[in-house]
């Protein structure tokens, strides 16, 4: 999630703490801040944002504790719309909104997105004016939401900073001809993402396919990646069983 208008040293403050949450290593201005959750709070403290049960009310509360503002969450839908969090009170009065990004420029917003394998992907410009939230999976990113989330920032794609967040693995996502189809049909040289694993079957790498079509809509500053969410289970929640 990104946090406009936050200050001071949040990874300081996170690890004093004693969370294992992660706060970017990227050049961000100093008045962004941003984080991702992993599956601890505290210790013995289980995070999960869509289950209801009390036990991880207090995880949640933990979160809150450390936010400007009350996240605007999403009802996402592995498509390319993307929602401007600054219409908040609107937005929060007809409920969940349907998207998969989230947009703001006015500070104390706080962008958020969750995954579980799918890829999220946190944006800012330079001087911290706009930053962005995208739930990016394989249909999202062949149907274009990472170039969504740029369009709707509304600001040179070379003025952009972009961090990838934990998602699964190219170790470990393994896909049909769909998936190969959905991202090679237009983009030939996107093969190079995926690895032949057995017949009719690759392994897929959303790290690399985000960066390429960041690389190719004109983003250079591209940071993160390189974290698993299924090889990772103590950190990390992931739909794949075990």
């Amino acid at each position: 999630m990104t946090l406009p208008g936050a200050s001071g040293s949040l990874g300081a403050r996170v690890a004093a703490a004693g969370l294992d949450w992660i706060v970017p290593d990227w050049p961000a201005p100093p008045r962004v801040c941003a984080l991702s959750t992993t599956r601890n709070a505290r210790a013995g403290q289980k995070f999960d944002l869509t289950r209801s049960d009390p036990q991880f009310e207090t995880a949640r509360s933990e979160l809150r504790r450390w936010l400007p503002a009350e996240p605007i969450w999403l009802a996402q839908v592995h498509g390319t719309a993307i929602c401007d969090a600054d219409a908040v009170s609107a937005l929060r009065s007809r409920g969940l909104p349907e998207g998969d990004g989230a947009l703001a420029r006015a500070p104390n917003t706080v962008c958020a997105v969750h995954s579980a394998d799918c890829l999220p992907v946190l944006f800012t410009d330079a001087q911290g004016s706009v930053v962005a939230a995208a739930h990016a999976g394989w249909r999202g990113l062949a149907a274009g939401v990472l170039e969504a989330a740029l369009a709707a920032m509304r600001t040179p794609p070379a003025n952009v900073l972009a961090w990838l967040g934990p998602a699964i693995g190219p170790q470990a996502f393994e896909v049909g001809a769909d998936v190969l189809a959905a991202h090679c049909d237009n983009d030939p040289a996107a093969a190079r993402c995926f690895m032949p694993h057995r017949p009719g079957k690759w392994f897929g790498d959303l790290y690399a396919l985000a960066r390429r079509r960041l690389t190719r809509a004109g983003v250079a500053s591209i940071y993160g990646g390189g974290r698993c969410t299924f090889s990772e289970p103590d950190a990390f929640y992931s739909y794949r069983p075990d």
